[in-house]
């Protein structure tokens, strides 16, 4: 490999360098950086990749590279190099003893020591390395340098720390530090997370957890998990999200005591034996379906504090007057064919992933083939069709970004035999994408197209009884909202030529729809005025006074793009821009 192949790409490999890695300046990012003549970049002779641990820039000589990949195409992850490290110094073994940690677990854990960039510094700097492996081989490294600032090695995947030493009983932790503090103690059988707790605000919340796809299998096997992260916000906000992801009725929790926030503090403060104590009486979740008042009274006093939660934002105003959107509940759509029931229920999902980041798991068969139904969806992010016609079509570059931007917050679920569409495969898929997704949202459209499970000698009604009370379960064990479309039984138009709005009572099959749903909505339009582009959105059932209240809404349907505006939001823009 010549310099003149890398300068090709901007990059400036020094005379002389001997690799295989050589650190050099970023052309991509170095000129706008405080630190100008940083050097961010490292460069492998050998592999002849590159990769920027400041701005994520990276690529391959005479080869494909990163930024170039179709945004749908999965990660590529790099492999660490894996040559040897330096040893400890002996300032650094007395930093770990006095965070009580001791030579023999440094050992078996595999810790070193480099010099690496750190980009919250824009310079390089000594860093502890703690190495990450999967069965046996290196996958990633963390390094921690002073002023407790971490990175990662450049394009390796995210995984659990110490992986490979899980058993039956596994503790989960925020940090490298409270997981070697538990190995300290007795506990070998324990992994962090690889980045901490995210904060509670994080954009994408449900995307940091794509280290638990990878070993999806290995965790399948635990029986119990003990979850001992920190104590602030951030620690709790995961530990509802592991607990839900993972199966409560698998986890316990440790609650420190006042004053104490993770393992590490507890270890260096108290010691072995309390340490090992918190650990052995972890408190299991509540037992399902039994609650005493000291499973309720933290939940109690926050209600009182702060009110009944509210539902989430539909992204209309007027919608958000009647109904919004909150997780576990079970919300049932309905309206005659045609009215825009389906079209208004994906124009929410995106609006809720828009909003709040929630992602949506959908299984609707009439909406075949599924790449049209995507490009639906990138018609109303777009704001562009998708096809062309006598409007101003979407490019192929805007195309990708929508998909791109689906990638994580949307999922189809079809499977090939039309036998397999009933609801026990539905919802269990459902429960492993709330595992390896984090979904929010699950679409049952429609409810009509099911293949039935009834038993032998049970009604349709006992039938639908218990299919929405194994839905409503799932909602609120998983923190899932799941909507479910139904047709209406055959409704006769009246002497204007005008079918009626159906109500919950007119689905097909029972009354079960109006009496186990959360909520209930029709959606509405005139028929006999096709020139009308108004859609009316009655919402004819709510349970829960905080999400919402009876009542009904007219939003504007736009043909172009199959998306829904609201009439105030359409009333504003037209009196900003002086029509009105």
């Amino acid at each position: 490999m010549t310099t003149t192949d890398w300068a090709d790409e901007g990059i400036l490999i020094p005379a002389g360098a001997v690799g295989p890695e050589v650190y050099t300046t970023c052309p991509k990012c170095s000129g706008q950086r405080r630190k100008k003549h940083a050097k961010p970049l490292s460069a492998n002779l050998e592999k002849q990749v590159w990769f920027c641990h400041h701005c994520g820039w990276r690529g391959k000589l005479l080869g494909e590279k990163s930024y170039d990949r179709p945004p749908w195409d999965k990660p590529r992850y790099i492999r660490p190099n894996p040559r040897p490290l330096k040893d400890l110094p002996p300032e650094v073994i007395n930093w770990f003893a006095e965070r009580g940690i001791s030579r023999r677990v440094i050992a078996d854990a595999k810790i070193s020591y480099d010099s690496v960039y750190v980009p919250q510094i824009e310079e390089h700097a000594k860093a502890i390395a703690f190495p990450y492996f999967r069965d046996g081989e290196l996958i990633n490294r963390k390094y921690r340098a002073r002023g407790k600032h971490f990175r990662q090695d450049g394009g390796a995947e995210q995984m659990l720390y110490n992986l490979d030493r899980i058993g039956e009983e596994v503790i989960i932790v925020e940090g490298e530090m409270d997981c070697l503090s538990l190995i300290e103690a007795g506990f070998p059988s324990c992994v962090s997370v690889p980045n901490g707790a995210p904060a509670e605000d994080a954009k994408n919340y449900s995307s940091k957890f794509d280290f638990l796809e990878a070993d999806k299998d290995k965790l399948a096997k635990v029986k119990r998990f003990i979850l001992a992260v920190d104590s602030d916000g951030p620690g709790q906000r995961l530990e509802d999200e592991l607990a839900r992801r993972l199966g409560r009725e698998r986890c316990a929790r440790v609650e420190w005591p006042e004053m104490i926030k993770d393992a590490n503090e507890m270890l260096v403060k108290h010691g072995v034996e309390e340490l090992r104590w918190y650990i052995e009486n972890a408190a299991p979740f509540p037992l399902k379906g039994v609650f005493d008042r000291k499973d309720l009274l933290d939940g109690y006093s926050t209600l009182h504090d702060r009110g009944f939660e509210a539902g989430h934002r539909t992204g209309w105003y007027s919608v958000d007057q009647l109904f919004t959107v909150r997780p576990g509940e079970l919300t049932v759509v309905t309206g005659v064919p045609g009215s825009g029931k389906s079209n208004w229920l994906d124009a929410l999902v995106l609006n809720l992933a828009k909003l709040h980041d929630w992602p949506t798991a959908i299984f609707s068969p009439e909406n075949q083939p599924l790449e049209h139904h995507m490009a639906r969806f990138a018609e109303k992010l777009v704001g562009k069709p998708f096809h062309r016609g006598p409007s101003e079509r979407m490019s192929k570059e805007e195309a990708l970004e929508a998909a791109q931007w689906m990638d994580g917050r949307f999922f189809w679920m079809l499977p090939d035999d039309e036998k397999e569409w009933h609801l026990e495969w539905i919802l269990e898929q459902a429960r492993q994408l709330v595992f390896r997704a984090g979904i929010r949202c699950l679409i049952i459209d429609p409810w009509n197209e099911l293949e039935t499970g009834r038993d032998k000698d049970e009604s349709e009604t006992e039938y639908i009884g218990r299919s929405l009370k194994a839905i409503r379960q799932f909602a609120r064990r998983n923190g899932v909202h799941v909507f479910v479309v139904i047709h209406p039984t055959k409704l006769y138009r009246n002497k204007d030529g005008e079918y009626p709005v159906p109500t919950l009572y007119d689905c097909s099959g029972s009354a079960h729809w109006r009496n186990k749903a959360d909520n209930g909505i029709a959606i509405w339009r005139d028929f006999s005025k096709p020139e009308l582009l108004d859609v009316q959105l009655h919402v004819q059932k709510i349970r829960f006074r905080e999400i919402g209240r009876l009542g009904d809404v007219t939003l504007r349907y736009d043909p172009v793009t199959a998306d829904y505006r609201d009439l105030l939001d359409l009333d504003r823009e037209e009196r900003e821009d002086g029509v009105i």
